[in-house]
């Protein structure tokens, strides 16, 4: 057995002659056991954040969304739309139509998006699911949904048909604009649905059918902004990715839902990596408890040391002793740390404690990479802490 480590353990379980070191080296434990489990927790919150914040966009994002390699729209072909269907992996697709409008109701005017979708988007996506007062429009109509923020603003309702409004797309082109007709589209709508989904989209979007956004922009009767896909539940990304890139070389950006909400989670993504350096910094700051612990502990067995001294150890072993015992410590209270963040993780996924709103429970979720990354952490400022300890053990120190 490995002399070192031997004695390292027995250092570690025993109680010292001084009441004043056991006391310093359970404050060094807990305080290694808290910011583990801490670290551990909030690393948690902010992967169930991350899921939080997609289970939400499903909403209205779909599974991949193929956007044209070059300018606004594209044409795409009967012969086309046969071999994206063939697509192992895609379950369904729906062409969308996207484009800034104003929208004015009476003496009020927003910008906002117009979305005009078709029959399959409801197969592509849930949002008629958000849709909170009202209904879903009709195809082929001139009826929209719009956002509840862009109905608070311009201050009308559904199912109107005494106020309708008034959407306007420019036309392209060159020259002096003589009059609003020349210069803009126009249709007028009935807004038939509101849907509730978020701040950013409320005050966004209005859906359409996409006929009639194709009558405003002058599209051709195949040409459309974008594509939405739903995926199997079995299918791949990866490979559904790989097989539209080898039927559409160079035709389309391939963008998932996270790619589509890159801010989102560039944010999220951010303010993890704070954390975590946060945190971080507080397990070095409880490790220095772990290096006063040792310190103090090597004093205490100076008559041990010298006689081992005497028997024929090294110096380098009797450094090894106390390098041990850092580890064995940091180890042991890291654990202990990562179980009980564990346990509290799983009680908030059990019995939902803490709410981040009223019967809105905080999302949490246990990540094994999140484990991982907590040990790692633990165990490699534990190394560090343990080696900064040990080497104030010197030859002259034994033999004093």
């Amino acid at each position: 057995m490995n002399f070192p480590l031997h004695i390292a353990k027995r250092y570690l379980f025993s109680k010292s002659s001084n009441n004043a070191i056991n006391i310093m080296t359970v404050i060094a434990s807990v305080g290694v056991i808290i910011a583990s489990a801490a670290l551990l927790i909030v690393l948690s919150v902010f992967s169930g954040l991350k899921d939080f914040s997609l289970e939400f966009s499903s909403f209205v994002d779909p599974d991949l969304k193929l956007l044209p390699a070059e300018g606004k729209s594209f044409i795409f072909s009967k012969i086309e739309t046969d071999k994206l269907q063939n697509i192992d992996g895609i379950s369904s697709f729906s062409n969308i139509i996207e484009e800034r409008i104003i929208i004015k109701s009476e003496t009020k005017n927003l910008l906002a998006t117009l979305k005009g979708v078709d029959s399959n988007y409801l197969d592509v996506t849930s949002i008629d699911a958000m849709v909170t007062k009202g209904e879903w429009f009709r195809l082929n109509s001139n009826e929209v949904v719009s956002g509840w923020d862009i109905s608070n603003t311009l201050s009308f309702g559904i199912l109107d048909y005494l106020k309708p409004l008034s959407l306007y797309v420019a036309k392209p082109g060159k020259g002096q604009i003589t009059s609003i007709r020349s210069a803009y589209n126009a249709a007028y709508v009935n807004n038939v649905g509101l849907f509730n989904i978020n701040e950013d989209l409320n005050k966004e979007y209005v859906f359409s059918d996409i006929s009639l956004a194709r009558q405003l922009l002058n599209y051709e009767h195949n040409q459309v902004s974008s594509i939405e896909l739903k995926l199997n539940d079995n299918a791949t990304e990866t490979d559904v990715r790989k097989s539209i890139t080898s039927l559409f070389p160079n035709k389309f950006n391939i963008k998932n839902r996270e790619q589509l909400n890159d801010v989102l989670f560039k944010m999220l993504n951010t303010e993890n990596l704070a954390i975590y350096l946060i945190f971080t910094l507080v397990i070095i700051i409880a490790l220095f408890n772990v290096i006063g612990a040792i310190i103090m502990m090597i004093l205490d067995k100076k008559k041990s040391l010298s006689t081992l001294f005497s028997l024929g150890a090294e110096p380098k072993t009797i450094k090894s002793i106390f390098f041990w015992q850092g580890n064995l410590m940091t180890v042991v209270s890291g654990l202990i740390g990562v179980c009980i963040g564990i346990l509290i993780v799983i009680v908030q996924q059990s019995f939902e404690l803490v709410l981040l709103a009223p019967e809105l429970p905080y999302p949490v979720k246990l990540n094994v990479a999140n484990i991982i990354l907590v040990l790692v952490t633990i165990f490699a400022l534990g190394i560090v802490a343990s080696r900064i300890a040990s080497q104030r053990i010197t030859k002259r120190l034994i033999q004093s």
